[in-house]
Parts: C-alpha cells; sequence; structure tokens
C-alpha cells in the first residue's frame, strides 16, 4: 500500500484512541503530514521500538505497539510452556497505557502478563524478569528522549534486552502481524479480574531495594559522613527509589528539585530530560547555589543513567562526564574490595568499546579481568549472563558505559542509576571522611593513570532523508579512509560490519572478535581515537572521541581540533 492507501485504512480502523482519531482528521488533505507518519513502519531493532508518539505506521501509538507485542508473544508461546512477562513503565506522555495495552495483547495470547501498579525505573523492570521468573520483560520508556517520543524495550528471560539473535526471530515475528486483524487482545480490567493479569508486589520491590543496598562496599561511613545531596529524577521514575535507598544507608539531608520532583512526560522545564547535557540539570545547579550541596544527583526519567556536579573550591558546580564517574567507581571498588578482602577470585569488569581506556590501566592495577563488548548494555549483561552459566557470576564486579549508566552487582541486567547513585553517594562519604573532595579524588585518579579526555558528539538527521543520509556517511567513510584526522595519522581503521581491523601503516588485516556492528574505529596516533556509529533508536549519527594528554587543558584542545577536522570530513 502507498502512504495515502495506508492513510485511509487508518480512517476507517484506528478508531479507539480518541487522539489518534482526530489526529488523523487534522491532516486530511495534507500530504507531507500523510507521508511523514506512514513512510515507513516503525522498526523494532535490537532494541526495541521508539518514535515519535502519533498516529500512523512510522509513529508510536496502542496499535504500533499491539503489533510488536504480538511479534513478542508468538516467540514467547513458541519457546515457553506457562509462559509469562513482566512490564513496566516510566513518566512519559501514554506510557501507562502502551504498558496496559502491551498486557492486554498478553493475555490474550494466553500469557500471564506482571504489571508494576505504578512507574518504575528500568532496572526494576530487569529485576522483575529474573525475580518472577519470567520469560520476557517490556519495559516503555524513550529514556532520556524529548517529551515527544516514547519508545518499547524487550528482555529476555535472563533480564537483559534481548540478544541479536532472539531479537531477529522477533522482528521476524511482528513482521507478520497484520496490524488491526492479527493481533489478540482483551481488555485490561477483565484480565485484572480473571487473573491473566496481575499487579507485581510489594515483595518484589523489596526485595530489590536488598539487592542494591547488599552493592554497598562502606555503607557504614555514610551516615555520621554529613553528606549533603541535592537530587532531581527529572520529572521520571528515580524519585522513590532512589530517595528510598539514599535514606536507609542514611543519607539524610536531600533536597530535591522541586519543579523536577514528580512524574511529567511533558518535562517542562528540560526539554532534553538527559543528565548528560548540562541544560538538564540547570534547575539543579541553581538550587546548589542556595542548598551548598557536597553533591548534585540526576536520574533520567527511566532511572537507568544518573549524572552528577561537585562544588570546586571556589563553590561553582564542576559536571562529571559518564567516563569521569565510571572509572572513579571502578577505581574504588578495586581498591575497596581489596583492601576488605571482599574481592572475588579472578574478578570482572565489562565495559563498551567506546568507554575510556583508562579502565584498562586500573583493572591492570588490581588483577581485574577486563572485558570490551560493543555499544550496548545488553552486552554488558550478557557477559553477566556468560558468567552465571558457569555459577560464576560472583567474579563479576562492575561494569559500565560512557553514556553515564554503571552496574555492580549480578540482580539485574541492565544499567541502574539506583545502585550507582547510592555507590556515588558512598563513595563521596568515604572520601569527605578522608578529607578528600570528590576533585581532588578525581585529580588523584588522573595523576595516577594519566589525563583520559573524551566527549561524544552526535548529528540528527530527522524525516524522510535521514536514514539514507546517515547510510551515505557510513558508506563514505569506509570507501574513503582518512588518512588524518585533525593532524594525527590514522594507524589502525577498523570496520564491525566486515569484522576487520586494518593497520594502515602496513596494510595487514586481522579478524575482530566482537558480532558484526555498524561501528568504524579509527586509531590515530598519541593514543588518540574516533569511533563512529549510528544511533540503533535515533535517527543520529554518534561519534565518540579519545584523547590523552598532560593536562586536562592539552587534552581538551586537542579533543576540539581533532572534532572539528572530523565534522568537515563527515560534511556537517
Amino acid at each position: 500500500m502507498n502512504e495515502l492507501e495506508l492513510y485511509n485504512l487508518w480512517c476507517e480502523n484506528a478508531t479507539e484512541d480518541s487522539d489518534i482519531v482526530n489526529e488523523l482528521k487534522s491532516i486530511e488533505g495534507d500530504n507531507d503530514a500523510i507521508q511523514e507518519r506512514f513512510y515507513k513502519n516503525l522498526e523494532f531493532g535490537t532494541g526495541g521500538l521508539r518514535g515519535v508518539i502519533g498516529a500512523g505506521t512510522a509513529r508510536l501509538n496502542i496499535y504500533t505497539i499491539r503489533k510488536a507485542t504480538q511479534g513478542l508473544a508468538d516467540y514467547v508461546n513458541e519457546h515457553f510452556e506457562n509462559p509469562s512477562v513482566a512490564v513496566s513503565f516510566d513518566s512519559r506522555i501514554k506510557s501507562t497505557t502502551f504498558a496496559k495495552t502491551a498486557c492486554e495483547v498478553l493475555a490474550g495470547n494466553g500469557i500471564k502478563a506482571y504489571i508494576y501498579t505504578e512507574l518504575m525505573p528500568t532496572p526494576m523492570l530487569s529485576f522483575a524478569v529474573r525475580e518472577l521468573k519470567c520469560s520476557a520483560g517490556i519495559m516503555v520508556t524513550a529514556s532520556h528522549n524529548p517529551s515527544k517520543y516514547n519508545g518499547y524495550k524487550a528482555y529476555g528471560e535472563d533480564g537483559c534486552q534481548l540478544n541479536l539473535e532472539n531479537s531477529e526471530i522477533v522482528i521476524n515475528k511482528i513482521n507478520q502481524v497484520d496490524m488491526f486483524n492479527g493481533v489478540k487482545h482483551i481488555n485490561f480490567e477483565d484480565g485484572i479480574k480473571d487473573g491473566s493479569i496481575e499487579y507485581i508486589s510489594d515483595s518484589v520491590i523489596e526485595e530489590y531495594y536488598k539487592n542494591v543496598i547488599s552493592q554497598g562496599i562502606h555503607t557504614e561511613l555514610v551516615k555520621d559522613s554529613g553528606l549533603k545531596v541535592v537530587y532531581t529524577p527529572l520529572n521520571g521514575t528515580g524519585n522513590k527509589p532512589v530517595r528510598t535507598i539514599l535514606d536507609r544507608i542514611g543519607i539524610k539531608d536531600v533536597t530535591v528539585v522541586k519543579e523536577q520532583e514528580y512524574p511529567d512526560g511533558n518535562f517542562p522545564t528540560c526539554p532534553f530530560p538527559n543528565p548528560e547535557i548540562r541544560e538538564a540539570l540547570n534547575l539543579g545547579l541553581k538550587l546548589c547555589e542556595s542548598v551548598k550541596p557536597d553533591l548534585l544527583l540526576a536520574t533520567d526519567p527511566d532511572a537507568d543513567r544518573v549524572g552528577i556536579a561537585v562544588p570546586d573550591q571556589d563553590g561553582n558546580y564542576v559536571l562529571f562526564s559518564g567516563n569521569e564517574v565510571g572509572a572513579m567507581l571502578f577505581e574504588y571498588v578495586c581498591k575497596e574490595r581489596t583492601a576488605l578482602g571482599t574481592m572475588p577470585k579472578n574478578p570482572v569488569a565489562v565495559k563498551t568499546i567506546v568507554t575510556t581506556d583508562i579502565c584498562k590501566k586500573i583493572a591492570t592495577e588490581y588483577n581485574v579481568e577486563l572485558r570490551e563488548v560493543l555499544t550496548g548494555f545488553k552486552f554488558i549483561g550478557e557477559q553477566i549472563g556468560l558468567l552465571e552459566a558457569d555459577h560464576q557470576e560472583d567474579r563479576y564486579i562492575f561494569g559500565f558505559e560512557e553514556s553515564y549508566g554503571y552496574l555492580a552487582g549480578s540482580y539485574v541486567r541492565d544499567k541502574d542509576a539506583v545502585v550507582a547513585s547510592m555507590l556515588i553517594c558512598e563513595m563521596a562519604s568515604y572520601y569527605r571522611t578522608k578529607g578528600i573532595s570528590m576533585l581532588q579524588a578525581r585529580a588523584n585518579l588522573y595523576e595516577k593513570y594519566g589525563v583520559y579526555h573524551h566527549s561524544q558528539e552526535s548529528f540528527q538527521f530527522e524525516g524522510i532523508s535521514g536514514m539514507q543520509k546517515m547510510a551515505d556517511i557510513m558508506k563514505s567513510l569506509r570507501e574513503n579512509i582518512p588518512n588524518e584526522i585533525g593532524g594525527l595519522k590514522v594507524t589502525t581503521f577498523e570496520d564491525y560490519t566486515t569484522s576487520q581491523s586494518k593497520d594502515t601503516m602496513t596494510g595487514e588485516v586481522t579478524k575482530l572478535t566482537l558480532p558484526k556492528s555498524d561501528v568504524l574505529v579509527f586509531k590515530l596516533t598519541d593514543g588518540a581515537s574516533v569511533v563512529i556509529r549510528p544511533s540503533g533508536t535515533e535517527p543520529k549519527i554518534k561519534a565518540y572521541y579519545t584523547t590523552i594528554a598532560n593536562t586536562q587543558n592539552d587534552a581538551v584542545a586537542l579533543k576540539n581540533t581533532i572534532s572539528e577536522s572530523f565534522k568537515k570530513i563527515l560534511g556537517v
């Protein structure tokens, strides 16, 4: 069908949601608006769905949610006896509706659906899958995207986002579903009454909290440290769980940013509710001027990422990058567990290929096996699963990615801002009792291992032509490998779609062992590098820069030179 035929089909059949009905009426006769909504099917990628909320096959709505869930249900019924699926949702627009819609389809397919009574973070969905021994999980969230987006992450029975193999199976199932005539579903309230849909009990939440607290190392020091915290959940799911955990470990002096305290999918005070972006923390930083805390914490809407800021000697607040916090936590966990004698035999840590290489030096210092995986926390979760299969999950001590995602412990299989918030506060409390500020602790880290500077840049490609533009850029980079970037020679070129690493000096080609992925790596002289990949969930290309120098200023200056040079190569 062409776009107009699909539009007419929707006008006839998409009558259950008044917002959809009104939107379809409003674009009648507007060919451009119709094309934008129907030019493609919203793709179920390796992580699930993510898109703009609204009418049409290219938008996220109850009908695209139903189709995806029917495909997931077909997969679950084919692979499990007496299957069940856990469902959670965040504060985004229509998240509750989409979560209930998913439950209706699951129950309609004879699958037991468990759903939280209120919004809960992504890691608590991962935990529920494992705790309730479910066959799969669904998290309704668009993470840190602007308010017009929502999404849908699918999880396997291990509590990890679906792996590549099972994602492909589910995608094929979804593609076979007729959106209006091929979906089985029941009424949500009827499902609650007959038991096919069940609310997740408070005991599961309490068990999650126990597992989080068990990851503490010096928890006993926290209550007497005098640590003062300003916290913002950015109108998302972190408010209750993060504050509960901080209270339980003894941090009583917590001031919450009032404008961002309660769930609000419109995110009125931070259009981009992403703790990686300074603008999202502006209200928190302003509150810090009067409260003068030791630490500012900010979790994203589904509370799987956390960002921080700390005061300098002049009382100004300095933001730390995800790489810096992750490296500091990794060093803290290794050093203190080693000192206490609680480090497991043959410990394992995991990072993604775009995450700071300072971890390699830390791992060597403490005799930790450091595993590298592709970008995406599910690959970190996958490594925990491999250890678990050998009954060695206790070897896992820490995993993180540069985009503010951290996990200690194997109780969940996704990044967890709740445990990360706890460990960050514990680390800050511990250093405070030693007379060391967080800024000094960071300086000590760089003095010991060298100054590593990392940054990320995103290039947006919206609309129908966006995906083609992204593909053209990646194709051009493969066919025209630059000799240098920012004055530094390209010494190695790695292409994860072909699993090949090429020494540009000798021409020697070696095989990459990680799974195939649309990722390109340019290794430069002086330890610098550029990594580029299309986002798997958003219409953007991401570039990751690494520079190493004697001082932070020198490292930043070199990064700026490399960035400007690379943008010219990209033509953006």
